[in-house]
């Protein structure tokens, strides 16, 4: 059986010192707000490039914080209208709604599966503040045109940065999570940087909105018993700070294993049947996923499961065709619609072997 995701292989990779740091955490008798979250905060916002990093209880948060201070900050306010891909996980979507913002949903470019920038600036109108991309299967979503876009009409650019934990834009050398105002991080468990449960980090240069959320996040409060705003408990606890603070210290060498990995799928798989996106320059994907596209996917899954080869269909149903939006379900976006019928995810991760990556190609490639 060829894992899709072998978490306690992974972990086993740096079991020493992820024991050793939880046991640290216990020993100290201090489990929120400590030492673990400074110095991963620090570590982390070092890392990707930005002044602030906040710790928070999960992704979701992460965006839905940024949104609900730019509204506490008048920078936004209700029925503001927010540009997002409409073939995102529904997450980046939710965090929009749940501030009562309104999302614009624009096609991504086929080849690439990320937002096409050729269709933002026809939806932007007197009501659009900002522009959330996502650095969808962890490959960059940002292009020139779309900071100068952002830059020429005033919006905010918020970075959904879920799946893309040290991607690089090529063009300047920046990590995403650093290339707009704000972006949302999670550190879900099968993240390339997972907790040991849930967790998420807001990174900003921004220091009032990193201040307004990280306050947010403490119920409202900044100062013990003194709320300034309605907040919520949307902490991120000591322990998996210190355990995402060792694997930090590992991700580079993680993601060169991705990486090597995602060169040997586009060097080998060679199935008429199939379509991968255009492959990306080295340093501007990061391989959370690693997906492609089939017209008899759900086929197509069903064979390699029968072959001993796990899969995972990322996602399945758009989120404009989900029952909580109802309101969209009449919308026509084909492009995404396509996307989500055909997509598949193969198995990727620092732990795969030679073998089980030769053998992944092998199965596909006789599919017929």
């Amino acid at each position: 059986m060829v894992k899709f995701l072998d978490l306690q292989k992974i972990t086993a990779k740096y079991a020493d010192e992820i024991h050793a740091a939880a046991s640290r955490v216990i020993d100290s008798g201090w489990y929120l707000q400590g030492k673990e979250n400074e110095c991963f905060e620090a570590d982390y916002a070092r890392y990707i490039g930005s002044r602030h990093c906040v710790g928070c209880a999960n992704g979701l948060d992460a965006l839905i914080w940024i949104f609900r201070a730019y509204i506490e900050l008048g920078v936004m306010a209700p029925g503001d209208e927010v540009i997002v891909p409409a073939n995102t996980y529904i997450a980046t979507i939710l965090a929009i709604t749940e501030n009562n913002l309104v999302p614009v949903l624009v096609e991504p470019d086929a080849s690439t599966l990320q937002i096409d920038d050729s269709k933002i600036e026809s939806r932007i109108t007197a009501k659009t503040k900002a522009v959330c991309i996502v650095h969808l299967y962890g490959r960059c979503a940002y292009t020139d045109k779309i900071g100068e876009i952002c830059r020429s009409r005033g919006l905010k650019l918020i970075e959904d940065n879920a799946q893309a934990h040290g991607c690089i834009f090529g063009g300047n050398g920046k990590k995403t999570g650093a290339l707009g105002d704000a972006a949302g991080h999670s550190f879900y468990p099968g993240k390339n940087l997972g907790a040991f449960g849930d967790g998420g980090a807001v990174t900003t240069d921004d220091e009032t909105l990193a201040q307004t959320i990280r306050s947010l996040a403490n119920y409202g409060s900044s100062r013990k018993y003194v709320f300034k705003y309605c907040g919520r408990n949307s902490r991120l606890d000591e322990i998996q700070a210190a355990i995402l603070g060792v694997k930090l210290r590992h991700l580079d060498e993680d993601l060169e294993a991705r990486k090597q990995v995602a060169a040997y799928y586009y060097g080998n798989i060679k199935n008429p049947l199939l379509r991968l996106p255009v492959p990306a320059a080295r340093e501007s994907h990061v391989f959370h996923l690693f997906p492609i596209l089939c017209s008899r996917r759900d086929e197509l899954q069903r064979y390699l499961a029968d072959n001993g080869i796990q899969t995972l269909i990322h996602y399945p149903i758009p989120p404009h065709k989900q029952e909580c939006y109802s309101e969209w379900n009449d919308l026509s976006l084909p492009i995404t619609e396509r996307i989500h019928a055909e997509e598949l995810s193969l198995p990727i991760s620092p732990v795969m072997t030679q073998e089980e990556i030769e053998t992944v190609v092998k199965i596909v490639n006789q599919f017929k």
